[in-house]
């Protein structure tokens, strides 16, 4: 399979989960909100509100996806990439705002009392939600590692946080259903708030980095840098290596410094051979090599066997 193709796949599969998340949490919404209302919880409604926040998110993480997938045009010369970056800060800025609304309500219940029919239901209901969020989330997390889709990975962030305090709820009204404390509710409430932050605060910071056009991951400039100097014998020496990525779309540009007398259709040969490596293990990696001629003057060693090889 070809890399466009290869891309294209790819693209599908992200495209493909999300829409999964759409829908999970799209019912989930559904059954939690009628759950809370029903038996009067705060937890399972701020649970009802944080999966909402996470459908509003799936549909964000969803169009950003199907935008960051189109190629290039006149107006995005380096392609859409960012509108994944977009998507997760906005995520964020609705996670910030479900926390607080949660813990309003949660104060209220606390100040103005509690009203809370059997928690049977809530149980079952949290225990189920719980399962069915940590399946979908780690079928996101996978997706989002083997396509580099940070739209996705913040989905995947989302939904498990939403089984750990599904998971703490559920906890809570089983402790409930024992003891009749009914102020564990809105405590829970706080908890689920608590989580809610913590994940808006790691995804602000991921999505950020990427807008402010900050370097690859040290690992992955070892691999470039590795990739590169495995040609060593072939050029004299690079410098200006720059690194940046956009969603799932990297890019990389460098000096690359050849003997003198060497040909401009073997330089390009060279360049075109380090471009389609590094393009190869990152895909989606858009790479410029700046072609320089060694400054040293006169003959040296270096240059003499260089340009040997080629018979100048």
């Amino acid at each position: 399979m070809d890399d466009g193709k290869n891309i294209e796949q790819l693209n599908r599969e992200k495209a493909s989960v999300a829409r999964l998340s759409i829908l999970s949490n799209l019912g989930l919404v559904i059954i939690k909100l009628a759950t809370g209302i029903l038996i009067g919880s705060i937890s399972i409604i701020s649970e009802a509100i944080h999966s909402g926040i996470d459908l509003v998110a799936s549909t964000i993480a969803y169009i950003s996806i199907k935008k960051s997938s189109e190629p290039p045009d006149l107006e995005h010369a380096f392609g859409h990439g960012k509108f994944e970056n977009i998507s997760g800060f906005i995520e964020a800025l609705l996670i910030f705002a479900a926390a607080i609304i949660i813990i309003k309500e949660a104060y209220d219940k606390l100040v103005y009392g509690i009203v809370l029919e059997d928690v049977s239901i809530g149980i079952i209901v949290m225990l189920i939600s719980a399962i069915a969020n940590f399946i979908i989330s780690e079928k996101l997390r996978r997706t989002a590692k083997r396509t580099d889709s940070i739209a996705l990975e913040a989905d995947a962030w989302h939904l498990r946080t939403d089984v750990l305090s599904s998971a703490c709820i559920f906890l809570g009204l089983v402790a409930i259903k024992i003891t009749g404390i009914k102020v564990l509710d809105p405590i829970m409430a706080i908890a689920v708030a608590l989580f809610i932050l913590f994940a808006a605060l790691r995804l602000t910071v991921k999505s950020v980095r990427d807008l402010m056009d900050i370097k690859l991951p040290e690992e992955e400039e070892r691999e470039i840098r590795r990739i590169i100097e495995k040609y060593s014998d072939e050029f004299i020496d690079y410098h200006d290596l720059r690194t940046r990525k956009a969603g799932s779309d990297r890019f990389v540009d460098l000096h690359l410094v050849v003997p003198k007398k060497l040909s401009v259709e073997a330089a390009h040969a060279l360049t075109d051979t380090i471009e389609d490596e590094i393009a190869r293990k990152y895909p989606r990696t858009s790479v410029i090599i700046h072609v320089e001629p060694c400054e040293v003057s006169g003959s040296c060693d270096v240059c003499d066997d260089e340009c040997k090889k080629y018979g100048t």
